[in-house]
């Protein structure tokens, strides 16, 4: 990992909280949630962003969400859809010139923290980094997008359990990159784009999922979805003794 910051120096850096938060030596942290009031009186377009484990042992993810004024509650469709994160492969997001992501006026920052015990008690004190753009400047405002589900069981010792999701586009949308996300149990994930002409085209297969190393897959060209095109996702999971990095092969694996 490069010391210092992978994008160009930050306009404003935010921590997770003024103090330190302490990792267990052993056993399973639940996902640790600390709200912080960035004082934005105005917009802020943010043109490159870079989330900063403070202790790379322990921080296994970073989530960031960008709850603006009108939503409540948190979760991974909280907010405007716009978010910062880090996990373990994954680079800092510089986007292409005019292109932005917005924090609306009021906006607070909610980092979703997780955590995983080393043999030693830890402290981490993680942040985020912004680079801002002139509002002048931008031509395209990048959201992200959740096709997913929190909700599942995978069957005990089931070698290769495949879910199916998917979503819609509600208007003419400009795909820039995808990021697959699993845990332990996830082998391989697929994007797909259905037209609404019928068409089907396969946007990223990645056959071989890893945990440890996550990474965003940009597109080689912008690619246009065009209104009420839906976008399929398949995953395979293994729960059973097959798959080495997993710890209990007879729980359902929510």
């Amino acid at each position: 990992f490069a010391e210092g910051w992978g994008i160009p120096e930050p306009d404003a850096v935010f921590y997770m909280a003024d103090e330190a938060f302490e990792v267990p030596a052993e056993g399973v942290v639940d996902y640790q949630y600390f709200t912080v009031d960035p004082g934005f009186t105005e917009d802020k377009w943010v043109r490159a962003f870079e989330a900063k484990p403070g202790n790379l042992s322990v921080v296994h993810h970073i989530i960031c969400f960008i709850q603006d004024p009108k939503s409540q509650g948190r979760g991974l469709r909280e907010g405007s859809g716009a978010q910062v994160g880090y996990a373990p492969g994954s680079p800092p997001r510089v986007y292409p010139e005019g292109v932005a992501m917005r924090i609306p006026a009021g906006s607070k920052l909610v980092f979703q923290m997780h955590y995983t015990p080393v043999g030693t008690p830890q402290l981490d004190r993680s942040c985020i980094g912004l680079v801002f753009e002139d509002p002048k400047k931008v031509t395209h405002e990048v959201e992200g997008k959740v096709c997913g589900t929190v909700a599942f069981a995978i069957p005990p010792n089931e070698s290769d359990h495949v879910f199916h999701c998917k979503t819609r586009m509600r208007e003419d949308t400009t795909l820039i990159s995808m990021l697959p996300h699993m845990h332990l149990r996830g082998t391989a994930f697929k994007y797909e784009a259905e037209y609404p002409d019928g068409s089907w085209e396969v946007l990223l297969d990645v056959p071989q999922y890893d945990f440890n190393w996550q990474l965003w897959y940009d597109v080689m060209e912008p690619k246009v979805l065009t209104k009420r095109t839906r976008l399929p996702c398949t995953d395979h999971s293994d729960n059973s003794i097959e798959n080495i990095h997993n710890h209990d092969t007879a729980d359902t694996g929510r």
